[in-house]
């Protein structure tokens, strides 16, 4: 685990282990409303991995949510990231909805070399 940044809007927690188990104690801390959706992933992940003879399923599981979870670490990131979710969801014309895509997808990236770089 890495230290918690506490000074200019720092993470709120430090950055969990990717492991099933410590990601999911760090979504209970910085974004309960998701642990449904993990517990989901997790299990789907799981049932692919035995169905396949393949870890790839549990592997791509681990490192969307560890994206997820560094997003959800920095506030004003988790933020953005939801409100360009939510506006490309009630977006009025397709147009409009792909700015809001490309505003989370950047976002998501953003967040995944984040993941990406750390030790």
């Amino acid at each position: 685990m890495q230290p918690i940044e506490t000074v200019g809007g720092g993470p709120l927690i430090p950055r969990p282990e990717r492991t099933p188990g410590a990601l999911r104690a760090a979504c209970t801390v910085v974004a309960p409303d998701l642990l449904p959706a993990y517990d989901r992933a997790k299990d789907r992940a799981l049932t692919e991995a035995v169905e396949h003879d393949s870890l790839k399923p549990v592997h791509a599981y681990l490192s969307h949510w560890a994206v997820l979870i560094e997003i959800e670490r920095h506030p004003v990131m988790a933020k953005a990231y939801r409100r360009a979710e939510h506006l490309a969801r009630i977006a009025a014309t397709a147009d409009e909805a792909r700015g809001h895509l490309a505003t989370a997808s950047s976002l998501y990236r953003e967040a995944a070399a984040s993941v990406r770089r750390a030790p």
